[in-house]
């Protein structure tokens, strides 16, 4: 069965940097589009970023100039690069693919202390 399984989360102060990864199983990982997805307390769920099979980007406007998504396919693993992290940027953040379905990960917690 398909998993995401993220991991990097923590937490930094404002200014600072985390790098999360999401390692896929159960999918063909190299023609999978993926994403990254965060949300914090109370308000919905947003799409941060994403990476397509042939590694074309797209970002929300809030996080770009500041965070990277890439990949490795060799890994099945997609990263997000994060940095001068502010406050705001504080949320749970889940890696997902719509590779034959929609699949989320467990998600992990990012927390930026101002």
């Amino acid at each position: 069965q398909v998993q995401l399984v993220e991991s990097g989360g923590g937490l930094v102060q404002a200014g600072g940097s985390l790098r999360l990864s999401c390692a896929a199983s159960g999918i063909i990982f190299s023609i999978a589009s993926m994403g990254w997805y965060r949300q914090a307390p109370g308000k919905p769920r947003e799409f941060v970023a994403t990476i397509s099979s042939g590694s074309a980007t797209a970002y929300a406007d809030s996080v770009k100039g500041r965070f990277t998504i890439s990949r490795d396919n060799a890994k099945n693993t997609v990263y997000l690069q994060m940095n001068s992290l502010k406050p705001e940027d504080t949320a749970v953040y889940y890696c997902s693919t719509k590779w034959r379905g929609d699949y989320w990960g467990q998600g992990t917690q990012v927390t930026v202390s101002s």
